[in-house]
C-alpha cells in the first residue's frame, strides 16, 4: 500500500501513486468477473414466460429496435420449443444473445411491458432471450441457410455489430461478403468495449462464430481503412460497400497534464481488461476517479472496483437524470461501492513528476436559460489513476482522398438515408458511425436495414 499522511482528519497526497496489479486474492477475480445475471434454469424460465399476456401489437415488440416478435418467442419457450423461438430472435437480430445480456432493456421492451401497469414488475424478456439463443447456440447450429449464389461481391468495413449484422443477412441472402476489421478479432464493441461480467467465458468470440456458420463471409482481420486499403478501391473492386467504423476517437479533457502518467482513457484501458488473459496482472490505483455520465463510465469504475481499487468516485458535471447510463446502471455502480458525485466538472490537473496526484472540480448548475455554468466553488479528489469517459467520436480521416470528403458528413457523422445510403450510391453505412443511438441492438438494426437495402440496389 502507498504512505498515507494524515492531517487534520483529511488524507493528503502521498509521495508515490499507489497503482499496482494484484489486489485481491486470486479467487476474487473469477468471482468478480463472472456472470453479472446469470441464466434462467428451465423450469423458471417456463414459469417466467407464461406471465407474458402475448399482446396483440404488443408494446414490448414496438420498444424493440430490430423488431423482434417478443410475444411469439416467449410463447414457443412456455411450450418448450427453444429452437423455434430462437429462430423468431435471430430473424430479427441475429446477435441476439449477445443483446439479451448487453441491451438496455428497463428503458426498451421491458420498460414498455404491460405487466408493469399491473404489478410493476415486466416479464424478463432479456433473460427469456437469453434463454433461447444460448439453446441453440449449446445444441446446434444457426437456423439458417444461404440462398442461391448471386455472383455479387461486398465489402463490410468494421467488423463490429452492425457489420457483422449486415455481413450476415447478406450471405444468407446468397452474396459473398468480406469483412474488413482492424483489429485482430471481430466483435467491435461487443469484445473490446463491453464490461466483462457482462459478457463473460468468451462469449463474444462464440457469438461471431456462430454468426460465421452461415458461409460465404470471409473475414480479413488487421487491415485498416485508409492504412491498407481506400475506399476507391473497394468500390472498384466489389458491388457494394458497407461501412460499420464504429467510433476510432475519445474526447479529452482538455487540460494540462491529460497526457501524465495515470491519467487514461476508459476507452483503452477497458479494451485492455477485456483482452487481459489474466486479471490479477492488471494494475490498478488505490483511488480512482472516472469522469463521465454514459455506460462506459459506469463500465470503468465497477470494473475499477472489481480489481481491488479501494475508492472510486465517478464524477459528472450534470445530475443523475441527465447521464446517458440508465438508473438501473447508475443503481448497480452504487450497489457495487462506487460514488457518485453529480454537478461538478474538472478544471485542473495537479501532479508530482508527470504523474497525476490531484483532480480539482467545479461546482456546477444550470443558468437561467437552462446553460450549464460553473458556480465558482471548488473540491479536490486525491487520486492515484484517472479515467476519463467523456464521450467518444466518429473520425472521418480515413474516408479522406486527395484533401476532400468522398461521403458527406453530418454532425460529425457519416450522412445516410433511411435505408443507410450514404452520398455515394454503392455505399452504404450503419453504426456508431451514423446518427441515432449508439446501443449494439441499434447497430444490428442498421446492418440489417442497409443488407435489405444493398440486395434491392444488386437485384436491380
Amino acid at each position: 500500500m502507498g504512505v498515507q499522511q494524515q492531517q487534520t482528519g483529511q488524507e493528503t497526497m502521498s509521495d508515490q501513486a499507489d497503482i499496482r496489479a494484484g489486489r485481491l486474492p486470486a479467487a476474487a477475480y473469477d468471482a468478480n468477473f463472472s456472470d453479472v445475471k446469470p441464466p434462467l434454469d428451465p423450469a423458471r424460465a417456463v414459469i417466467e414466460a407464461n406471465r407474458c399476456y402475448f399482446c396483440y401489437d404488443a408494446p414490448c415488440q414496438e420498444a424493440c429496435p430490430t423488431g423482434i416478435d417478443i410475444p411469439s418467442f416467449i410463447k414457443k419457450i412456455a411450450t418448450d420449443n427453444l429452437k423455434g423461438s430462437a429462430r423468431v430472435i435471430l430473424e430479427e437480430n441475429i446477435m441476439g444473445g449477445s443483446c439479451a445480456r448487453v441491451c438496455p432493456v428497463e428503458i426498451l421492451c421491458e420498460e414498455a411491458c404491460v405487466r408493469n401497469t399491473q404489478e410493476s414488475k415486466p416479464v424478463r424478456i432479456g433473460m427469456l432471450q437469453r434463454r433461447a439463443t444460448d439453446w441453440l447456440m449449446e445444441n446446434g447450429r444457426q437456423p439458417f441457410e444461404r440462398a442461391a449464389a448471386t455472383g455479387k461481391r461486398v465489402a463490410v468495413v468494421g467488423g463490429g455489430p452492425a457489420g457483422i449484422a449486415c455481413a450476415h443477412r447478406l450471405a444468407v441472402l446468397g452474396h459473398d461478403v468480406v469483412i474488413y476489421e482492424a483489429r485482430d478479432k471481430l466483435g467491435g464493441l461487443n469484445e473490446y468495449g463491453i464490461a466483462a461480467y457482462k459478457l463473460p467465458d468468451g462469449f463474444a468470440q462464440k457469438e461471431v462464430d456462430f454468426i460465421l456458420e452461415i458461409g460465404g463471409i470471409e473475414a480479413r482481420t488487421g487491415q485498416a481503412l485508409g492504412r491498407d486499403f481506400t475506399l476507391s478501391q473497394l468500390r472498384g473492386e466489389y458491388d457494394a460497400v458497407f461501412l460499420g467504423l464504429g467510433h476510432a476517437g475519445v474526447n479529452l479533457l482538455g487540460l494540462e497534464g491529460d497526457d501524465w502518467q495515470g491519467v487514461e482513457s476508459a476507452v483503452s484501458y477497458i479494451e485492455k481488461l477485456r483482452q487481459a488473459e489474466d486479471l490479477s496482472a492488471l494494475p490498478i490505483g488505490r483511488r480512482v476517479v472516472v469522469i463521465g455520465g454514459g455506460n462506459t463510465a459506469i463500465d470503468m469504475a465497477v470494473q475499477a472496483k472489481r480489481l481491488g481499487a479501494e475508492d472510486v468516485t465517478l464524477v459528472y458535471r450534470r445530475g443523475p437524470a441527465e447521464m446517458s447510463a440508465t438508473d438501473h446502471e447508475q443503481d448497480f455502480a452504487q450497489i457495487n461501492g462506487v460514488r457518485i458525485r453529480h454537478w461538478a466538472r474538472p478544471v485542473r490537473l495537479i501532479g508530482r513528476d508527470g504523474q497525476v496526484r490531484e483532480v480539482e472540480f467545479e461546482y456546477t448548475q444550470l443558468d437561467e436559460d437552462g446553460r450549464l455554468m460553473g458556480t465558482g466553488d471548488r473540491f479536490t479528489l486525491l487520486v492515484d489513476q484517472l479515467f476519463t469517459a467523456i464521450g467518444q467520436k466518429f473520425v472521418p480521416d480515413p474516408l479522406k482522398e486527395n484533401e476532400r470528403d468522398v461521403l458527406e458528413i453530418a454532425n460529425g457523422r457519416i450522412a445516410v438515408n433511411d435505408e443507410g445510403q450514404t452520398s455515394l450510391p454503392d455505399v452504404w453505412a450503419g453504426g456508431d458511425c451514423t446518427p441515432g443511438e449508439d446501443l449494439t441492438v441499434a447497430a444490428v438494426q442498421d446492418g440489417k436495414i442497409a443488407a435489405l437495402s444493398i440486395d434491392r440496389h444488386l437485384s436491380k
